[in-house]
């Protein structure tokens, strides 16, 4: 593999211990060039100005700086790099994906997990892949011990429960901690459709809708006023 095909990286975490494991890693890794590490986020906004990396690895859970902040600045940059989050929480995944990373890591991480999520930054960084949609692709959710992706294509429909949000996918459900309204405004609205304050359902699985009255246990089964029928 050619020097300028390989993905310049710097890796950003506060643990020393965390940052050798991730040394080794990228070093059995030829598509990787790792070009330094930094502590803390502000030490990584520096060294990202003056290395200019392809991919950042980057912790969350920071003192000061956290990874999100850190994701956040660098997409206002004119060439931000892609960026990779490696963490010990499961708790960050709805943050993870507002920031459009390209993959969530749990520690401890297998090699074969980071390879992975290299060749995914890869195939994002292809021309092709440069027109991005502005609609959301894909959800992160947090699933046993483990960070599962989900394709919204994928998505059947979405019900609130509480402070949570159900996502249907055929007959497998997850649950994410976001609102519906958050999750609204990012959906295609060409694709989903909000059917009540507590409903989104995929267009093309409703075959029918029809307004039907109201009672107690339709609201505790549906919560909706429409009876929905998926095709």
């Amino acid at each position: 593999m050619t020097a300028e095909a390989r993905l310049r990286t710097l890796i950003v975490d506060d643990e020393p211990l965390a940052v050798e494991r991730l040394q080794l890693l990228c070093a059995g890794l030829p598509e990787i060039e790792l070009v330094g590490t930094a502590a803390d986020g502000h030490a990584a906004l520096r060294l990202a100005a003056a290395l200019t990396p392809d991919l950042l690895l980057c912790d969350i859970a920071m003192p000061g700086l956290d990874g999100i902040a850190v994701a956040r600045a660098l997409a206002d940059t004119p060439a931000p790099p892609s960026i990779v989050f490696v963490t010990a929480f499961d708790a960050f995944a709805v943050g993870a994906f507002d920031v459009a990373a390209v993959d969530y890591l749990l520690k401890p991480i297998a090699r074969e997990r980071l390879a992975q999520a290299i060749a995914r930054v890869r195939a994002r960084r292809t021309p092709a892949a440069t027109q991005s949609s502005p609609w959301l692709e894909e959800i992160w959710v947090p699933h046993r011990a483990e960070i599962v992706r989900l394709d919204v294509r994928d998505i059947e429909r979405i019900e609130a429960e509480r402070d949570y949000m159900r996502l249907h996918l055929g007959e497998r459900s997850y649950l994410v901690h976001q609102t519906l309204g958050e999750l609204e405004r990012r959906l295609d609205p060409a694709q989903f459709l909000r059917l009540h304050r507590s409903a989104i359902v995929r267009r093309d699985r409703i075959a029918r809708l029809g307004q039907v009255p109201i009672s107690m246990h339709r609201i505790r089964r549906w919560r909706s006023s429409w009876r929905i029928r998926l095709g």
